[in-house]
């Protein structure tokens, strides 16, 4: 059975996104090249990108120009051809076709989908953004890494990644800090 691993930007008080959405939530996000490729050694290799139909939205009006971008930054470039190259799985009730390759849409029943996922995936699965489909993964226990990257902004308002969430606990498996204030965090779910 393959892992589900959650990856987030989170500020110091428990926010994901911003409400702005011009800026697909993402204005007080400190980026640092260092703490991407940290994140992305300890996600490993993953070939699925689980999402919340508002989270694909923003990924496609993000990266997708990015593909066929002459001037794009390469290293941008990169993450939007891995992007496109993983599956992903996109649960949304009003999103019915796109053509961001390697796309698969679903409306019906989200666990359920997913425990079929994990049982029958031969790569890890990834979550990104996402804060419903992570709140009601996490309530089912079927997250099984939270990888978070701790921005140091105290954001005030926005859209919180555990509003309404059954305790649980997690282990430690390692932190890592960056010169640009960013901590990174990984966490096991405990069984």
């Amino acid at each position: 059975m393959c892992k589900i691993k959650m990856l987030n930007r989170v500020s110091i008080d428990g926010y994901f996104a911003s409400n702005n959405e011009a800026n697909f939530g993402m204005d007080w996000f400190i980026h640092d090249p260092e703490v991407d490729k940290a994140a992305h050694a300890i996600g490993g290799k993953m070939d699925k990108l689980l999402l919340g139909g508002t989270t694909y939205r923003g990924f496609e009006r993000s990266w997708v120009p990015l593909l066929n971008d002459p001037s794009a930054p390469q290293p941008l470039k990169m993450v939007a051809e891995e992007l496109t190259s993983m599956t992903k799985v996109v649960f949304s009730k009003t999103i019915k076709e796109t053509s961001w390759a390697n796309t698969q849409i679903y409306d019906g029943d989200l666990i359920e989908v997913v425990r079929h996922l994990k049982n029958h995936s031969s790569s890890d699965i990834l979550v990104m953004g996402s804060g419903s489909i992570v709140q009601q993964l996490a309530n089912e226990r079927l997250i099984d890494e939270y990888i978070f990257i701790i921005t140091p902004v105290v954001a005030g308002e926005g859209k919180p990644l555990f509003p309404y969430i059954k305790q649980f606990g997690l282990t430690l498996g390692e932190t890592k800090t960056f010169d640009s204030g960013n901590v990174l965090l990984h966490y096991k779910l405990q069984n």
